[in-house]
C-alpha cells in the first residue's frame, strides 16, 4: 500500500476545504497516511481523517507518548538521540515519514521552516510533493529545484531570511539545480 506523508505548519489550525478535499480523495483512492502527532495542522489532519473515518493511518511521534493521536491509530515511535523537546527531538518522526512515504501533502503557512524541511526530505528522496499554500490559497507541485523556487517566491523576505538562518536554505536550493555526475 502507497503511503502519503501529511504535514502542515504548527500555526494552521483550521484546514481549507480544498486540503480537506485532497485528503479525503487520497484515503478513498487507499492510500495509507503517515501524520505527525504535534499541535496545529497535525491534529487538524487528524481530526478531518477521524470524520471521514480513515483506517490506514499511522501517527508518528518522537519519544513513548504522542501528543495528540484523535482516531486512536497505530503509533509509530522514533527514538531519536537529539535532546527531548529539541527541534532536533521532534524533526527525526519527520524524517522517517519522509522515508516511509511515496507522497507528501503539505499545508505551509509560507514561513514554518519545520514544513519546508519534509518538502525537501522528500525532494532529496527523489519523492513529489503537493504544497497547499495557505495564505495564497493555492496547491503548489514540487517535484524539482525549479518548482521549489516556486514554491519559495510565497515566502517573504524576512521568512526567507529566518529560513537561511535556521536550516541554510539556499544550499540546500542550490543542491537540487546543481547537475549531478556520475563516475
Amino acid at each position: 500500500m502507497e503511503t502519503v506523508f501529511i504535514a502542515g505548519s504548527i500555526a494552521i489550525s483550521r484546514l481549507d476545504q480544498r486540503v480537506k478535499d485532497r485528503i479525503s480523495k487520497a484515503v478513498s483512492s487507499g492510500l495509507s497516511v503517515a501524520v505527525g502527532d504535534a499541535d496545529g495542522a497535525d491534529t487538524s489532519i487528524q481530526q478531518h481523517l477521524a470524520s471521514i473515518k480513515a483506517e490506514h493511518v499511522t501517527v508518528y511521534c518522537s519519544g513513548d507518548r504522542p501528543r495528540n493521536n484523535v482516531g486512536d491509530w497505530t503509533v509509530e515511535h522514533v527514538y531519536p538521540d537529539a535532546e527531548p523537546g529539541t527541534r532536533a527531538y521532534f524533526t527525526a518522526k519527520d524524517v522517517k515519514m519522509a522515508e516511509v512515504a511515496n507522497y507528501g501533502l503539505m499545508i505551509w503557512d509560507a514561513k514554518s521552516t519545520g514544513t519546508l524541511s519534509n518538502v525537501i526530505e522528500l525532494l532529496k528522496a527523489k519523492k513529489a510533493s503537493v504544497v497547499f499554500v495557505n495564505k495564497a490559497k493555492t496547491f503548489v507541485n514540487v517535484k524539482d529545484g525549479h518548482a521549489l523556487e516556486t514554491l519559495l517566491a510565497n515566502m517573504s523576505d524576512v521568512a526567507k531570511a529566518k529560513a537561511e538562518k535556521k536550516m541554510g536554505l539556499s544550499s540546500k536550493v542550490a543542491a537540487f539545480n546543481q547537475p549531478q555526475f556520475a563516475l
